[in-house]
Order: C-alpha cells, then structure tokens, then sequence
C-alpha cells in the first residue's frame, strides 16, 4: 500500500516530487535606473562587424601540365561524391558538381550528373532550368530540346518551362516548332497569362486570323469578363467594329448574371458611344474633328494614367507624342508644360534623370517644329534655374543651350551659359566642349584660361595637364609644354604623377593603377624624346626610378638608352649598365623578388641578340638562374589538405653558396668523427 503511494504506475513508480521540475527563481533588478551609457542595438552589431576576423583563403593553384590537371580533376570529384553522400537531398551540391564538371569542358560527365540529380527529385524544376540552359549556352540545341520537352512532359503546370521552351525555339527562329509547344501548353487548359502569351505570339508574326481563334478557345476555356473585354478591344484594335460588337453580344448573353456582368456593360455602352461619335464626326464633322474623334480614347487613356501617377514621365512621354502627331500647338505646349510641373519629389540625381528628358524634348520642340527662338532660350533658362546645382548636374543640358546659342550665331550667350557652368556646377565634359569651341575659334589664350580653370577645379586630371601640354608643344612654346609637364608631377594631389611618364601598364597595375590612356603614358618621356633632349629623358627615368623600382621601368629605361640617337657602342654601353643597376636592386634589395629578377635577364638576352655583331650574350648566360619545380601544402577552403607546385628560381650565386653550406657540413662531420676516434 505504500508502495502506491510512493510511487506511480503510469510513471514508471516514479514520485511526483521526483518528475517535477524545478525552475530557477527570477532575479529581481534592484537598481533600475537607466545606465550613464547607453549601447543600441545598432551600435553593437556594427562593432561585430568591424571586430569579425577576414576570411583566410587558400592560395590560388596554378596547374603547369596534364598530370596536375588529372590529379586536381580526380581530387574535387572526390569531395563532389563525398559531399553528395553525406546531402543526397541537397539539390545545390547536385548544381555545383555539374557546373564544375561544365567548367572543365567535360560534357557527358556533366550530363550525367544531372541526370543523377533528376533521379533524386525530378520534380524541382530549377534542376530542368539550369540543366537546358547549360545545354544551350554551351549550343547543344538537341539535347536542350530533349531535356526542355521532357521538363514540360513531367511538369506541364510549371508555366515557367513551357516559356523558357517557346523562347528557346522563337530565338532559333523556329515559329513552326514555337506554335506546336504552345499548342500543346494550351491543350493543359494554362492560366489567362499562358494564352494572352500565345496570342502576342502570333501578333509578332502578324498571324492575326490565328490570334482570333485563339482569342475564341481563350473566352471558352476563361468565360470571365476581362477575357471577352479583351477580346473585344482585339477586334476593335484591328477595325472590326462588327465582329467587336458580336462578342460584345455574345459576352452578354452568357455573361448577364456575372457578378462583374457591370465592368462589362460599361464597356460594351463605352464602345457603342465611341463608334456612334466617331461616325457622326465622318458625316458631319470637318477633318480636324474626325482626328480629334480617333485620338480622343488614347487622349483619355493617358489622361487617367497621369492622373492616378503624375511622375509616371513613361506616360507623359507617350502622352507628347499623341499630341506631336496632331499637330496642335496650344494642346503640345499645355502637355508639356503640365508634364515638366511633376518635379520629383526629392533631390537626388537618379529620380530626375529621366524627368530631364522632358525638358531636353521640350526645348528641341520649340527650336525644330515651332521655330520659336525665344521660347526655347526660356525653356532652357527655367530648367536650368530649376535643377539643384549645388547637389548634382547635369552637363548634356548646359552644352544643348550653349549649342543652341551657337546656332543662333550668339556666340556671347554660348559663353555665357558655359561660364555659368563651370561657376555653377563644373563637369569634364563641359570644359572639353568650352575648349574646343574656343580651339576651332583659335583662341588661344582663351583656350589657355580655360585649361587654368580647369586644372585649378581638378589638379589631379592627368587628362587635363597632357592635353595642355599638348596645345602648347602645338604652338611649338617648348618651354611652356616642358613647366606644365613639371608643374604636373609635381602636384601632391595628383593620383600618381607617373601616369604622365612613361611607363608601361603593367608596372601601372602594380602601382595600383587601373586606367592608363596611351597618350599620358608617353606624354613627357616621348615631348622630351621628340625635343631631342637624351639628357633630360635620363634624368626623367632617374627621378621615375627615385618614385618606383618596378621591372617594367627598368626595361623601358634601358630600351630608351638602346634607341637613343646617339652612337651605337655608346647606346649599348647605356643599356648594359641600366640592366646591370637593375639586376644589382633585385639582388641586393628585393632578393624576394626571383621572378622578376629571372625575366629581366630575358630581356638582357634578347636585346643583346637583338644587337647582331656588336652583342654579347656571354654577359648575362652566365647569370641566367636554373628553373625549380617546388611542392608546397595548401589547404582548401573546406579543411583538405593539397599540394600546390610552383616554379622556383636557384641563380649562380645561390647555388654556389649552397655548396658551401654542404662542404662546410662535411667538414663540421668530418672533425665529430676524428674527435670521436681519439676519445676511443
């Protein structure tokens, strides 16, 4: 009896004390007083952000021959079939795998590894997706077909596969195929969508007998009010007032007691009172009057769409046009200047970019097809006043006025408008444009002002100083070209003032340089060049060589010094003692740097070939390193261990000090063993 007392039967005679669970007392706050500092949410998940560790990547794997291809090919189908034993369910390691097997051109494998994949779910159809779109980038167009066919005979609901099918056939040009897909789509009974598709289909192909009778599946497949509207706004919109009437009729008798039967009476009265006003404007009215009559509905038609969205400019444009084909001043001046009154709504450059194209298409109106000189110089002066200069600009409309100006032979209002530019809101484009128009003037001092502004404005446009540089060597002032080259390099905002020296791109890249125009690159070295003056190319390439020791300066000093316009032996001296101040930095300041060191040597070598007679490739044959290939341990980013095979450079000098170290080891074994001996 007490047995049952302690202890339950239903819960394994366990006592209810036992089972019970205990929870922890609350803790009560005693000081709940807001802290001094107080730390948001945002501010502690942004000190996460700045505290997180960068992301430690393995070294990129350089594959030199077929047998590293076959061992790296060999080890990620391994961790493939791995990954895919442990996640079988997993559909993305499936796309991965199949990617890659793409990636390494081997097509039957990557087939095969989608159709694996189907295996474990045919019924996801991004597999079918990226599985025919794999075959079609890569211009398997009969395996695309097979496997887009199959898709839509296993998934005929997925709608997104019936399209990408149709479009893939419509690209090819195959209309006749595109038409047999759509037909057997149609016979699933798709959505509205699907058949509205069918019929622009053969709207494209102007087929529109065979648009109708889609149009009349489509209204018994979809007996529902905005079907029999849009067929009938079809009939209407290829003048088939009678045929558009019958399916008005007919809408009304199957569809009177609809609860959306309104929408369509409203529809049907519309239509009845656009074709009785449009014959009796062909009886009575005058020619302007039957226009106005045919372009009333698409007057209406925008005229709502701008009045539910003013800032729709898509329509205002659309609306312009409609206007701009009737030819009414007084209509085409109202629109555009309702539209141009829809100003966005805030001051960011993006939102007005399309809203300024109405003010550009206004302008050019008023110039071309009004022929109103004062109203377009209005015109461009309100827009003008209206945009924020002070928050962005737009340069294409300071230049259509100026240009505008230039038209009308004011060539002091043209000035006006760019001087206001450069003052207002300073731009690339609107000093090139200023220049040339002061250039094909020939003035020249205007031109040089100009150029002082625009460099005062950006003093690091290395395009800016090239090209003044430029118009002075023009005009033959080389004193003047020469003070603006050192005026230049000598800036401390400029991004890098070797972009006006020249040096090749690569070594730019190397400086962290990603855009180098040819004429910079050669601007100074080639002036002084031209000029004749060898000696300040030199020091040129010294204060260069001050700034950057990059390989690619070196050779391009040392291919000055063989071409300069001087005695052959002299230039060939010159050249060997730049090769050898190169090849004396890398070995004796940058030993690290192996690879450049071993390419500069190639360049010795082929220009002393290049010499004929007068080279000597006993000079650098001897220095030429031997070539290693070296194995070194990399891990993967999923933890595997590899190797990774590199080629390493031993030179002369480096090999002999090697064998120095091993004779000195001899000795160092030699002297252990005789001290060894005598202590025995």
């Amino acid at each position: 009896m007490a047995s049952n007392k302690d202890g339950d039967p239903s819960l394994g005679y366990l006592t209810r004390k036992d089972i019970e669970v205990k929870l922890p007392r609350p803790t009560r706050v005693k000081n709940k007083t807001p802290a001094p500092i107080q730390i948001t949410a945002e501010q502690i998940l942004r000190e996460a952000r700045e505290r997180q560790e960068a992301d430690i990547r393995p070294p990129k794997q350089k594959i030199t021959d077929s047998t590293e291809l076959g061992d790296y090919r060999l080890r990620k189908r391994k961790e493939f079939e791995d990954l895919i034993r442990r996640v079988r369910w997993n559909i993305s390691v499936w796309i991965k795998y199949a990617q890659w097997e793409e990636s390494q051109k081997d097509f039957n494998r990557a087939r095969s590894v989608w159709e694996r994949a189907l295996e474990v779910d045919y019924r996801n159809h991004t597999l079918w997706l990226k599985y025919a779109e794999v075959e079609m980038k890569n211009k398997f167009i009969n395996h695309a077909r097979n496997v887009w066919d199959r898709a839509v005979t296993l998934l005929p609901r997925v709608d997104q596969l019936w399209y990408k099918y149709i479009h893939m056939e419509e690209m090819l040009g195959n209309v006749a195929g595109a038409r047999q897909i759509f037909e057997r789509w149609m016979g699933w009974m798709p959505d509205q969508q699907g058949w509205l598709s069918y019929i622009k289909f053969e709207l494209r192909y102007n087929e529109v007998e065979r648009a109708r009778g889609i149009f009349e599946r489509f209204v018994q497949c979809h007996p529902k009010v905005s079907a029999w509207i849009r067929y009938a706004k079809f009939e209407m919109k290829n003048g088939e007032v009678a045929r558009a009437r019958n399916v008005y009729e007919m809408a009304v008798q199957k569809l009177a007691d609809d609860e959306e039967a309104e929408m369509l009476f409203v529809a049907f009265a519309e239509f009845r009172r656009e074709v009785k006003f449009v014959a009796f404007e062909k009886q009575y009215g005058d020619k302007e009057g039957i226009e106005d009559a045919i372009v009333g509905k698409r007057r209406f038609q925008y005229e709502d769409e701008v009045r539910k969205n003013p800032l729709n400019y898509d329509a205002w444009f659309d609306y312009i046009r409609l206007e701009e084909s009737v030819t009414n001043k007084g209509r085409i001046r109202e629109v555009y200047e309702r539209a141009i009154a829809n100003v966005p709504p805030a001051q960011e450059k993006r939102y007005w970019q399309r809203y300024i194209y109405l003010w550009i298409n206004y302008a050019l109106y008023e110039e071309l097809d009004a022929e109103d000189v004062e109203r377009t110089q209005e015109v461009y002066r309100e827009c003008l006043n209206l945009i924020p200069h002070e928050k962005f600009s737009f340069a294409k409309i300071w230049l259509l006025a100026a240009q505008f100006e230039i038209r009308q032979l004011n060539l002091n209002g043209a000035r006006q408008v760019l001087g206001n530019a450069i003052g207002k809101a300073p731009k690339d484009k609107i000093f090139k444009k200023y220049i040339e128009i002061e250039m094909q003037l020939g003035n020249i001092d205007r031109c040089r002002k100009l150029y002082e502004k625009y460099l005062e404005w950006s003093p690091e446009n290395c395009y800016a100083w090239s090209k003044y540089a430029e118009l002075e060597r023009s005009l033959s002032e080389t004193e003047r070209a020469r003070s603006i080259f050192e005026l230049a390099i000598a800036q401390p905002a400029l991004d890098m003032p070797e972009l006006l020296w020249k040096i090749p791109s690569a070594a730019l890249l190397h400086l962290g340089i990603c855009y180098l125009p040819t004429n910079l690159a050669q601007a100074y070295i080639d002036f002084e060049i031209s000029e004749g003056e060898y000696d300040r190319t030199r020091e040129l390439y010294e204060r260069l060589l001050d700034r950057t020791k990059h390989l690619k300066v070196w050779i391009s000093c040392a291919k000055f010094e063989a071409s300069a316009m001087e005695e052959q032996k002299l230039c060939i001296q010159n050249a060997r003692r730049v090769f050898e101040k190169a090849l004396n930095y890398f070995r004796m300041s940058a030993p690290e740097l192996k690879e450049e060191r071993a390419m500069l040597l190639d360049e010795w070598l082929d220009m002393e070939r290049s010499f004929g007679q007068l080279g000597d490739v006993s000079l650098v044959e001897p220095k030429l390193p031997k070539k290693l290939k070296k194995r070194k341990q990399i891990e993967s980013e999923d933890g595997l261990a590899g190797y990774e095979e590199y080629i390493d450079y031993v030179f002369p000098e480096e090999a002999h000090a090697h064998n120095l170290k091993i004779l000195e080891k001899a000795r160092e074994w030699k002297r252990q063993r005789l001290a060894s001996g005598a202590d025995d």
